[in-house]
């Protein structure tokens, strides 16, 4: 078997030469520590016999490629952020059909929330770039928590736009609430969609783009 290029620990693609193609692949395959489902195989050139025993058999060349890895290039990335930043905390990472839901656990977790959750937003919107960057036709969602965060704000958003509903109808004019990004502004969409009496909509420019709440029919 002979190996060409260089083959280190991070290496994602490796070219091997073997008597076949399928000596070749297993080469490979062994050499990365990884199982054929995990790569791209392409066949640079197939073995070939000599003839009439004048010429040298040829030899097969294959290149081997690893996968992207969602999760991997999704720890690796924010581990060297929080790094970084100098916040020791465990990753741990669940992936569903499209979607990682990244858990941080670990002292101090204030500091990656920050102001109403904008040092988490932006973590989370990092990652997603790292982790789908040269993909195509493909995209992988990725959500960033800790401490429960989303969920304790989502339900705090809930109350406000019920609340905020209410004020609407008593008074009989509109509220502007503060800006927030796209995902918080769905929330108080969805909050208030069957209402019947109540309207919302967005309006400016992000990153300061709110949501108005106003009654659908005036008197």
């Amino acid at each position: 078997m002979k190996k060409s290029g260089k083959a280190g620990a991070k290496m994602k693609s490796i070219e091997m030469i073997g008597k076949t193609v399928e000596e070749a692949v297993k080469s490979a395959l062994d050499s990365l520590k990884v199982t054929e489902d995990k790569v791209i195989i392409e066949v640079i050139e197939e073995e070939s016999k000599g003839l009439f025993k004048f010429f040298k058999n040829k030899e097969a060349k294959i290149r081997v490629t690893v996968k992207k890895n969602p999760v991997d290039d999704a720890k690796n990335f924010l581990g060297d952020v929080l790094e970084s930043m100098g916040i020791l905390a465990e990753i741990e990472i669940k992936e569903e059909k499209n979607t990682l839901r990244i858990n941080l656990v670990g002292p101090n977790m204030g500091v990656i929330i920050g102001h109403r959750g904008e040092t988490l937003d932006a973590l989370q919107y990092l990652v997603n770039l790292a982790v789908n960057k040269g993909n195509e036709g493909s995209h992988m969602r990725v959500i960033v928590d800790t401490e429960d965060y989303r969920a304790k704000r989502e339900e705090t958003l809930k109350l406000l736009a019920n609340r905020l509903a209410r004020k609407v109808k008593k008074t009989r004019r509109s509220v502007k609430l503060e800006p927030m990004n796209p995902y918080e502004r769905r929330i108080i969409h969805y909050a208030l969609q069957s209402d019947k009496t109540i309207v919302t909509f967005s309006e400016g420019e992000e990153p300061y783009r709110r949501v108005v709440i106003d009654l659908k029919k005036k008197a």
